[in-house]
């Protein structure tokens, strides 16, 4: 009965997606050359052969399963592989990150005929659900056509746990479309077991075995070359409110730490101009990457408001603070700058990555900071004691590398669902 009246709802809204897509174009969060896409329309002609299809919500998913595509195409030297997101900084990113044989467009907006549009066109031979963005008519269609579906890094919230154990029926009758569910932290799987959900995998963050972000060597050097011997600290994914209190962080170790940079990069490049103004408005002498300034002697902030230069400014700095996570964010993934030998600081809110900086806080890989005086104090210590700061990134490091085989168990669970590949077809 809820499903119904959820596809009564979408049929009916058909005169208003055009609205919302173009509300949504007009504040940036649609591409108005690919809005086609949205409505099921193939941007791009469907590949010969067998096809994979992975959907991925947004940024952090898509990166999370670069590793385990390029290991689909591995396996299968005949395969393609479709990957979906519907956020405009994803598709970006993507365009310069997918190897040959894989593609991306958008998911499509969750209405039958638009569903149907897509799935005809696309005749995907299996499909791969990141994480737990659920649009009932596209899982009710993908299972009404019994294509083998999995869903990877699956998560279950408290919040959310405690909104469907009251509709325990309707969870359990959209899940059914996927035949095998890899949890990302044991307590989604023991939340997905209590609602009575059954086809649960072997547990694990496939985001643990994803590769280093990658680096342009030349523009690392040109940075460094800016830089010199500064000592410098680095704020990634901040969001609204954390750069002023990096700001005042900054402030309080510059009375002790002569020629101090701090670099912040926040999660929305376009908040770039903002964050500059308002911390020059300050007194702050700040510059900003996408206007093609290079951090000057005089700079106090340097701000790297740029796609897909993550793993650039990650090698310019020992010291690394994960935003998201001094305002009610949830965080952001820290195992990134744990690949990269960064000594790790995090505010108290990473909920969204509890189970990863669990293993953090038990292994003292991480030190949490409370607010901005704390964050400073953490950064003037670990500047001035380089061994205290290489012990810290030593552990993080440690973590990361004993994790990243959960790969190999994504593989493993997923080999039923895929098909022949080349070992088969040889043997």
């Amino acid at each position: 009965m809820i499903y119904a009246l959820y596809r009564g709802l979408t049929a009916l809204a058909a005169p208003v997606v055009p609205l919302v897509l173009r509300r949504r174009q007009a504040a940036g969060k649609e591409d108005p050359k690919r809005r086609g896409e949205r409505l099921g329309q193939p941007a791009l002609p469907r590949p010969p052969g067998r096809l994979a299809w992975i959907h991925a919500a947004s940024v952090g998913e898509a990166l999370s399963v670069q590793v385990l595509l390029r290991r689909l195409l591995d396996r299968d030297p005949a395969l393609s592989v479709l990957l979906t997101t519907g956020t405009v900084t994803s598709a970006q990113l993507m365009a310069d990150r997918l190897p040959e044989r894989a593609l991306h467009q958008y998911v499509p907006v969750d209405r039958m005929p638009y569903v149907r549009r897509f799935l005809d066109h696309w005749r995907p031979d299996v499909v791969l659900w990141v994480e737990s963005e659920i649009w009932p008519n596209l899982l009710s269609e993908i299972g009404r056509r019994a294509i083998p579906a999995a869903m990877i890094n699956a998560r279950l919230s408290a919040r959310s746990y405690d909104r469907w154990r009251r509709l325990p029926g309707a969870i359990r009758s959209l899940l059914s479309t996927f035949r095998v569910i890899l949890p990302w932290n044991d307590e989604t799987a023991d939340r997905m077991r209590q609602l009575g959900i059954r086809q649960i995998g072997p547990v694990g963050n496939l985001k643990f075995s994803a590769d280093p972000l990658p680096v342009d060597r030349k523009v690392l050097q040109s940075l460094q070359n800016a830089i010199g011997q500064r000592p410098v600290w680095l704020a990634v994914s901040t969001h609204k409110g954390e750069e002023t209190l990096c700001a005042e962080a900054h402030r309080q170790v510059a009375t002790s730490v002569d020629g101090l940079l701090t670099i912040i990069v926040p999660r929305h490049p376009a908040r770039g101009p903002t964050i500059t103004e308002a911390l020059s408005a300050t007194g702050f002498k700040a510059a900003r990457r996408s206007a093609g300034a290079l951090p000057m002697a005089d700079t106090d902030a340097y701000i790297a408001d740029t796609m897909g230069e993550m793993g650039t400014f990650l090698r310019l700095s020992p010291i690394v603070f994960v935003g998201g996570s001094l305002v009610p964010h949830g965080g952001h993934n820290p195992i990134e700058p744990a690949q990269l030998d960064s000594a790790i600081l995090y505010g108290p809110h990473m909920g969204n990555f509890a189970e990863i900086t669990g293993q953090l806080d038990d292994a003292d890989a991480a030190v949490e900071v409370a607010d901005a005086g704390a964050l400073g104090d953490a950064v003037r210590q670990l500047l001035t004691e380089p061994d205290a700061r290489q012990r810290l990134a030593s552990a993080a490091a440690g973590v990361a590398t004993r994790n990243a085989g959960v790969i190999e168990a994504t593989m493993t669970a997923l080999e039923p669902l895929l098909g022949p590949g080349k070992t088969d077809e040889a043997a």
